[in-house]
């Protein structure tokens, strides 16, 4: 099953992770459905070439090439985007690390904090510093990008990935709960196993082409961003696009 694209236009979508894989299908799709993107991620050179196809789509974007973990970026973002729109419709936090797939006791140290600082700590920061922003909204939805390996089924050498993606789902999950009387509502997407570049660094002898591409996750994305449900929801994309 699948769900109809929305009409999002007026609405704006801050969207991280955006310059490859999940993220920059679903800025992609976004934009198709007339949200103004807000596209984050590292490399320039990938914002701009999705800029490039969001373009060619007829949708808008505004590019912020930035580091998640880079100091107090967050917060000065935020601060800017305060005085450039007057509410954030959509937040998906999709930026996210593997990190080092070791035994426990043999992770480096620096990856370690860098793992926790991009796929959890950047996303508390996230929701504190655009908490504001998403309020304005007549009905903010906040997205947040999880796996099965986190907070599900314990697996070796998975660890640090593992360990910070229970851990934001517990970030959501309490986040839901805090604005259970606000407009803001929260899902959190577990997509799966998918055609992209983490998926193939975990697993570099997998064929990617018996997976499904990041555009198949669309209909579930728009699902949720129009879901009427109270509190938290959480999808398993698998699950959801095999309902009856």
């Amino acid at each position: 099953m699948t769900d109809a694209m929305p009409d999002l236009a007026g609405k704006t979508a801050l969207v991280t992770g955006a310059s490859r894989g999940i993220g920059r299908a679903m800025a992609l799709a976004l934009a198709k459905a007339g949200a103004h993107v807000l596209a984050l991620a590292r490399t320039s050179g990938g914002l701009e070439e999705l800029d490039d196809d969001i373009r060619a789509v007829g949708g808008t974007a505004s590019l912020i090439p930035m580091d998640l973990v880079d100091g107090d970026g967050i917060e000065q973002l935020a601060g800017a985007l305060g005085g450039r729109i007057d509410k954030l419709d959509i937040l998906l936090a999709n930026a996210a690390s593997l990190g080092e797939l070791a035994p426990l006791t043999d992770i480096d140290p620096k990856v370690w904090r860098h793992t926790l600082d991009l796929n959890l700590t950047a996303n508390w920061r996230l929701i504190r510093a655009l908490d504001p922003l998403l309020r304005k909204s007549e009905g903010a939805r906040v997205i947040f990008m999880t796996s099965s390996v986190g907070g599900k089924v314990a697996r070796a050498y998975w660890g640090a990935y593992a360990v910070t993606k229970a851990a934001m789902e517990m970030l959501g999950a309490t986040y839901a709960e805090e604005t259970r009387t606000t407009n803001i509502r929260v899902a959190i997407i577990d997509p799966g196993s998918m055609r992209t570049k983490m998926r193939a660094q975990a697993i570099p002898g997998e064929d990617p082409q018996t997976l499904p591409p990041p555009g198949d996750l669309a209909p579930l994305l728009f699902h949720a961003l129009t879901e009427k449900s109270d509190g938290l929801a959480r999808y398993e994309f698998r699950a959801w696009r095999n309902r009856a």
